[in-house]
């Protein structure tokens, strides 16, 4: 059985590193505004073992028009537990965060490996496609709640 629970973003790095930068120092894996009162963790849990994550930055895109928008950052499922369903219930969870703090848009910079999964989940692509230095092709994508 899964559950999900707010996490601290140092905890997040237990998955951000191997998933989201391979390789790379720990160093890497602090995003900006990861501690700010306004951003949240998740966590994904399989009993006791951190499965997945993903971040909640209030964070604007001038691609967007919406008062209030919300930024996912650092979405990510370790190997082992990917294709099970956990992806799509850490972006629930983000989501009814979002929706009871009166979020506009959601949005966020998707690889491209993943535009289809987020594509399934009512995502849809704004803006043209951009490379992030080391990582690779990304698309802003954004859903209105």
């Amino acid at each position: 059985m899964y559950s999900i629970k707010q996490i601290s973003s140092q905890d997040s790095f237990a998955v951000r590193l191997p998933v989201l930068r391979p390789g790379k120092s720990i160093e890497s894996c602090i995003f900006e505004g990861d501690n700010l009162p306004t951003t949240v963790h998740f966590g994904i849990f399989d009993n006791e073992t951190l499965a997945g994550i993903v971040s909640v930055f209030k964070a604007y895109t001038t691609l967007l028009s919406h008062e209030k928008q919300f930024q996912l950052r650092g979405m990510a499922v370790l190997d082992t537990y990917q294709k099970k369903g956990l992806g799509e219930k850490l972006i629930k969870a983000a989501e009814e965060y979002i929706l009871k703090n009166n979020g506009g848009a959601i949005w966020f910079n998707a690889r491209e490996i993943a535009v289809g999964f987020y594509n399934k989940m009512g995502y849809e692509i704004t803006g043209q496609p951009f490379t992030i230095e080391d990582i690779g092709t990304h698309y802003v994508m954004y859903k209105t709640v």
